[in-house]
């Protein structure tokens, strides 16, 4: 595996990171457009974390090779990856407003069906940052399910990009179309810091046991 550079060499205006920085923006734009449709929502995304580990190995991270990597990969698999997550999401929607209908114990189920949704998101973000998400969505989501519970540290990281990119999108909403550029750079690292391996850029990672690692690009 070949190294990533970390500075800049004479000559150059901006800095390796830098230019990952508008890489990662670029495939956030591409991966905002190919969710419009909703139900290619998962494989939009799970193709933007295989564009961004790719970087570990010197592929470019363009729009145009996620496009490429898109068309080549969709297939009927990821269609019901999109189908579940969208019906998930109705799902969820219709929970809450019976919550809100004033039914007896309306509080509690309102609780419950909160810690339900944000362990499935969780579950399904952690799925497209796996590798097996790019040919086999059953293996990814239940290796992503072992990850939640086992790694609570990178569940709460996932939670916690998943809050910056819709606060960002909230405040500035023009930033719809780029937030999923740094949600999947997000997912990425978490993925990659379960494998104690380099992240993107030569950053500071920890396994989930806690011993911290720093790689140098």
């Amino acid at each position: 595996m070949s190294g990533v550079r970390t500075t800049r060499e004479a000559g150059e205006i901006f800095g390796p990171r830098m230019t990952l920085f508008a890489d990662v923006l670029s495939v956030g734009l591409a991966t905002a457009v190919a969710c419009l449709p909703l139900v290619t929502a998962p494989a939009a995304l799970s193709t933007a974390c295989a564009v961004l580990r790719g970087v570990r190995e010197d592929r470019p991270a363009t729009a145009g090779r996620y496009a490429g990597l898109l068309r080549r990969r969709l297939r009927a698999g990821d269609l019901a990856a999109g189908t579940a997550a969208l019906a998930g999401a109705l799902l969820v929607l219709a929970d809450l407003a019976l919550a809100r209908a004033g039914l007896p114990g309306a509080p509690a189920f309102a609780v419950l069906a909160a810690a339900i949704s944000a362990f499935a998101v969780v579950v399904g973000l952690r799925a497209c940052g796996r590798p097996e998400s790019v040919a086999d969505w059953p293996a990814a989501v239940r290796a992503a399910a072992r990850d939640t519970v086992g790694d609570p540290g990178g569940s709460a990281l996932v939670l916690l990009a998943l809050a910056a990119a819709a606060l960002c999108a909230w405040a500035l909403p023009p930033l719809v179309f780029l937030v999923p550029g740094p949600l999947a750079m997000a997912l990425t690292a978490v993925g990659l810091r379960e494998t104690g391996q380099r992240v993107p850029g030569g950053a500071v990672t920890a396994s989930p046991r806690g011993t911290e690692r720093r790689f140098r690009g």
